[in-house]
């Protein structure tokens, strides 16, 4: 008899901490508010260069390219006389920084212009209808 006491015992413990840790997280995806980004307006651009990019070439290209209004200065990437960077397409668009670029310095350079097949491809990696990702798009709205 004094067995079946604890066991109960053990059982309603463990079902109370149960419930509680279930409502607390319950409460927290409930009160979650959505990410909220800081630059939700960011866009990645390329030059590609006909001449190799040197280590005194690449750090003139990076200075220049952070002189030029709407690049953010930590996210230029120089390599196989390749110039990748990112920018604000609300103050400015590749078109502007690659005139602006060659008219600092006249490089042997030209924009990338991605082809029209690759244009209208979708890139998210993520099925859409997928039963997962209907199921996350319904309770992330249910939630917010």
């Amino acid at each position: 008899m004094k067995i079946n006491k604890t066991l109960k015992r053990g059982l309603w413990s463990v079902l109370v901490i149960v419930v509680l840790l279930l409502s607390i997280m319950l409460y927290h995806i409930i009160t979650a508010k959505p990410a909220v980004y800081e630059s939700p307006n960011l866009q990645v651009s390329r030059i590609d260069f006909k001449t190799t990019i040197d280590s005194v070439q690449a750090k003139q290209i990076c200075s220049d390219l952070r002189s030029i209004k709407g690049l953010t200065s930590d996210s230029i990437i120089v390599k196989r006389n390749v110039v990748v960077y990112f920018h604000n397409n609300k103050i400015t668009n590749s078109k502007k920084v690659y005139d602006e670029l060659m008219h600092k310095r006249h490089y042997d350079a030209q924009p990338y212009i991605l082809p029209a097949n690759l244009a209208n491809k979708e890139v998210c990696p993520v099925d859409q209808n997928s039963f997962s990702y209907k199921m996350a798009k319904s309770l992330n709205q249910i939630f917010n």
